[in-house]
């Protein structure tokens, strides 16, 4: 199939703008919380009348302090309950949001805040407050710096108190549903990132149309969800404008590093993650079960699970026995790792890379399906996503509600619907580069089923080519290796090379407890094992796994373990976690050329 496409499930209102939302939750749903954040360390709800308060009073602050319609305020910060309160204030104030990666480095920022010619900036902590100083001389234009960290809500608050309601309802109001809402700068795997232009209009097709198709999985009063993603990435706004919509209980933390104790305390029913966190939970639990000495039992459990999903997609169904089996380890091993996800959850959905077959499977076969979908900050995060009654594993799903793929001759996947970007901020050659002939190009390669299931199999400017004229898509095998515990990242080279090769980093937290277990010496680094026999020979493992799902030209013969992980401070990985490939090949050039000496 060349083009698939469904009818749109909910129309976008003309004139309306995302600040209809929380106006419309205050009024039909004054009491419900919306929204809950952490007090005293504590989960504590917030109604949906009080948020409207509390983002009504910070967009006056705003427009006190001079902020026009459709003027650039940036937001960088962790993702936290403020994040999303000043989102919406600066929508409430008519202006546009400008988010920046807490991470970014000072010349980011700096280009960032100058291209989008932003007037104010919000940052969370003294280190932020330093990047934008370190480079404040170059942004002539940048009037006002609020830190979170330093009270700049209730100073938002006093300074917007002589702001009368009637301004505050006429600001909210200015903007129009085809106005930009907001500026995503896109992580950049080459050269500068490009701002994508995202309008009202955008955020509604797509989160409209999401909670439609999902309903089941956002019901207000019941439905809750932790954002643990950058609120900074698209995918991170779409869960929080999606809550929102419905809404259902939004609760916000800012890293992953406490994530279980946060799942146990918030108990979600939806989580929306990317692949490394359902890898991680698997990998975890599978690690404490050796450790228990119940790895056997653990792996027989995992077997079962995945044999139980794979039959539910058969015309039979599973058989008598293997229910039974599924029975048992439900209450052995399934019930304890969906308590680790929060022990409320029945779904998820996983974007970002994608989450593997086996991984799929295992996750419906325990009781919480993980719904993949696909999409880019062009697209305002999922142009496809799986639906919760008819998941295909395997692929990414169906196209959103009332959008089109197409697959060109060439494999690339294009995109038409509401929902896209108008084009990057003040960039019209690469504008009319991505949206030629009116359909987005997004440099993916991908193939539609009969039913319109959408398969990604790689990027067009990613695929390898052999000496041997082999084309060779690296997302397949490199996904499959990444899975393995003890494999953090993994990138395929041989670009004009007589075979295909890897260079592999170390998941640090893994390789300390296998060092333990194997008797290696206490504070075993990468440097020091990465050419240990006994770990070479469980690495080759992955290595084997990942071959299994190419054909043998497209194997990797040989790889490299490194001493150092990719980091996003080296400029290795985006944010998003994305491989710089070039960056990557750069400064670890003589690691590949090691593959191919004989």
């Amino acid at each position: 199939m060349r083009e698939f496409s469904l009818p749109a499930l909910y129309e976008v209102p003309s004139d309306g703008n995302l600040t209809d939302l929380i106006r419309r939750n205050a009024a039909q749903h004054p009491d419900v919380a919306v929204m809950s954040r952490k007090v005293a360390g504590v989960w504590t709800d917030v109604t949906a009348t009080q948020f409207l308060a509390e983002v009504r009073s910070a967009a006056k602050g705003l427009i006190a302090s001079g902020v026009q319609p459709g003027d650039r305020v940036a937001l960088m910060s962790r993702t936290r309950y403020e994040w999303v309160q000043l989102d919406f204030a600066i929508w409430s104030a008519g202006a546009v949001t400008v988010p920046v990666y807490e991470t970014s480095s000072a010349e980011q920022v700096q280009w960032i805040l100058g291209d989008s010619g932003a007037v104010a900036v919000l940052v969370e902590s003294d280190a932020h407050a330093e990047s934008v100083a370190s480079v404040r001389d170059a942004l002539p234009g940048l009037r006002h710096v609020w830190q979170i960290d330093r009270g700049a809500v209730a100073e938002l608050a006093a300074a917007g108190a002589r702001v009368s309601d009637e301004t505050m309802d006429l600001r909210t109001v200015s903007a129009r549903a085809d106005d930009p809402a907001t500026i995503v700068y896109t992580s950049g795997t080459t050269g500068r990132p490009k701002g994508c232009v995202l309008t009202h209009r955008s955020f509604f097709a797509e989160c409209g149309n999401v909670v439609e198709r999902l309903k089941p999985l956002f019901r207000t009063g019941e439905c809750s969800v932790l954002l643990f993603l950058p609120a900074a990435h698209v995918f991170g706004r779409l869960v929080e404008v999606a809550s929102v919509m419905a809404p259902i209980k939004l609760g916000c933390v800012p890293d992953v590093k406490n994530l279980t104790d946060e799942l146990a305390a918030f108990r979600p029913t939806l989580i929306l993650g990317v692949p490394r966190v359902f890898e991680k939970v698997y990998n975890s639990a599978r690690a404490k079960a050796q450790a228990d000495g119940r790895g056997r039992i653990f792996d027989r459990a995992a077997d079962t699970a995945i044999a139980y999903s794979r039959a539910l997609g058969t015309p039979q169904g599973p058989a008598f026995g293997l229910r039974i089996r599924h029975k048992v380890f439900d209450k052995l091993v399934f019930g304890k790792l969906r308590a680790v996800l929060g022990g409320r959850g029945e779904y998820a959905i996983s974007g970002g890379a994608p989450l593997g077959e086996r991984l799929g499977h295992f996750y419906r076969g325990i009781g919480f399906t993980v719904l993949e979908g696909y999409g880019l900050t062009e697209s305002c995060a999922a142009t496809a996503f799986n639906p919760w009654d008819r998941q295909k594993i395997g692929t990414v799903g169906q196209p959103l509600p009332g959008s089109v793929v197409r697959i060109a001759d060439d494999g690339e996947v294009l995109l038409h619907g509401e929902h896209l970007f108008t084009g990057y901020w003040q960039n019209e050659a690469a504008t009319a580069d991505a949206l030629a002939d009116a359909w987005f190009h997004t440099g993916d390669i991908g193939t539609l089923d009969e039913d319109g299931y959408l398969a990604i199999t790689g990027r067009k400017k990613e695929i390898i080519v052999t000496a041997g004229g082999k084309n060779v898509a690296p997302a397949v095998i490199e996904d499959r290796i990444r899975a393995h515990a003890l494999v953090a990242e993994c990138m395929v080279v041989g670009d004009g090379r007589p075979f295909v090769g890897a260079l592999l980093t170390l998941d640090e937290e893994f390789l300390s407890r296998w060092a333990e277990e194997h008797g290696k010496p206490a504070g075993s680094t990468a440097l020091s094992l990465r050419d240990d026999p006994e770990l070479l020979a469980e690495v080759q493992r992955a290595v084997d796994d990942g071959n299994a799902a190419v054909s043998k030209a497209e194997s990797v013969r040989r790889f490299r373990v490194l001493a150092a992980q990719f980091t996003e401070e080296a400029g290795h990985i985006t944010p998003s976690l994305k491989l710089k490939r070039n960056v990557v090949a750069k400064d670890f050039a003589d690691e590949v050329e090691s593959i191919y000496r004989s």
